[in-house]
């Protein structure tokens, strides 16, 4: 291959921060493979998640991060058909068109350094095709935004579009105003018909929800008190949709609690695999629908142009989401910074 190294964030154990280093790519590309160098890439809470281990130890340390990115197509192998070397594209966790290639093998200090089939915290990466959409006509959307096609804004928009049935109506809880959570804001708002009422212990957070949409927010300080304030608003009457982003359980318990007998529920949020939510079953049994999500069931060949195009003519407008820039050597100050409430999306720009 043209490109022999590169840097990159790894992984090396739970719980500490990421070792930024020189790796080794392997000598060729395997069929459906293709290489790429980052132009940007975002944070998203699942790196967090992986960092922690919060689904319970990693049995593949040390390891590649990263799954929401645009980059440009360096080489491509021999039965790569959907990007071309020269081609933007979008870097994706989802399945789209394409081989689902194997996985490659990079090489750390003499030692195998895995990696899924994308990965964003490195300058130049292998990605299965399948994980990669190409995009044209993005002259007007900021290069910081781009990334956020690759989870944040096709999950969200997959949530709104596949799994609120039978269509977003009524009053919808947003639980949690992180990434995806102010996205689901901006999507819905361009909707009718629709209150919003964003839920979060950060008050910067819901001052952004305000700007990008939400009718009303309440400052998490307490199950109990969140409800009181929901009582408040919604003279008793449940919400008819609740989708929960922070994987709390308390949280969780309260998006459950404050839909209505024949509401429904979304979660988003993975909660740590130590903890348990204690819910009455009872509603699901009369119409109540609680389900979780992978993504939004998101199309990425599908959604990701369908949203660049409702983008740039200025349907999806994202003008007050919150975008904080660093390098790839800053990156655990990027991630230090999105556990102390930094809102929006932190983005590495290469």
């Amino acid at each position: 291959m043209k490109i022999k190294s590169t840097i990159a964030a790894i992984l090396e154990n739970s719980h500490q921060e990421l070792v930024i280093d020189e790796i080794r790519l392997p000598n060729h590309l395997e069929s459906g493979q293709v290489l790429v160098e980052l132009i940007s890439s975002g944070i998203c809470g699942a790196q967090l998640n992986e960092i922690d281990a919060i689904k319970g130890e990693d049995k593949f340390l040390p390891h590649l991060l990263g799954h929401e990115g645009v980059c440009q197509v360096i080489e491509v192998a021999h039965d790569v058909s959907r990007v071309k070397v020269g081609d933007t594209a979008i870097m994706h966790w989802r399945k789209g068109i394409g081989i689902n290639a194997n996985t490659a093998q990079y090489r750390w200090n003499g030692r195998n350094l895995n990696a899924g089939w994308v990965t964003t915290f490195n300058q130049h990466s292998i990605v299965s095709e399948n994980r990669l959409t190409k995009i044209s006509n993005y002259e007007n959307i900021s290069m910081g935004i781009l990334p956020l096609l690759g989870c944040a804004l096709t999950t969200a928009y997959g949530i709104v579009t596949r799994e609120v049935l039978p269509k977003p109506e009524g009053t919808i809880l947003i639980l949690g105003t992180g990434g995806v959570g102010l996205a689901l804001v901006a999507i819905l708002r361009t909707l009718n018909n629709i209150r919003i009422i964003a839920i979060d212990k950060d008050a910067k957070k819901l001052k952004v929800a305000s700007s990008l949409g939400a009718n009303d927010t309440i400052k998490f300080t307490s199950k109990e008190q969140c409800k009181l304030d929901l009582s408040l608003i919604l003279n008793t009457v449940g919400a008819d949709i609740a989708i929960e982003t922070t994987g709390k359980v308390s949280c969780i318990e309260l998006a459950y609690e404050e839909t209505k007998e024949n509401g429904f529920v979304n979660l988003v949020g993975v909660p740590n695999s130590n903890q348990k939510t204690s819910l009455y079953t009872l509603p699901l049994h009369y119409g109540k629908i609680l389900r979780g999500t992978d993504g939004g069931s998101s199309d990425p060949d599908v959604d990701i142009p369908h949203l660049i195009e409702l983008l740039q003519n200025r349907t999806l407008i994202l003008d007050s989401y919150p975008l904080s820039t660093y390098s790839l050597n800053d990156i655990n100050k990027a991630i230090f910074e999105v556990r102390n409430g930094q809102p929006g999306r932190s983005i590495i720009q290469f």
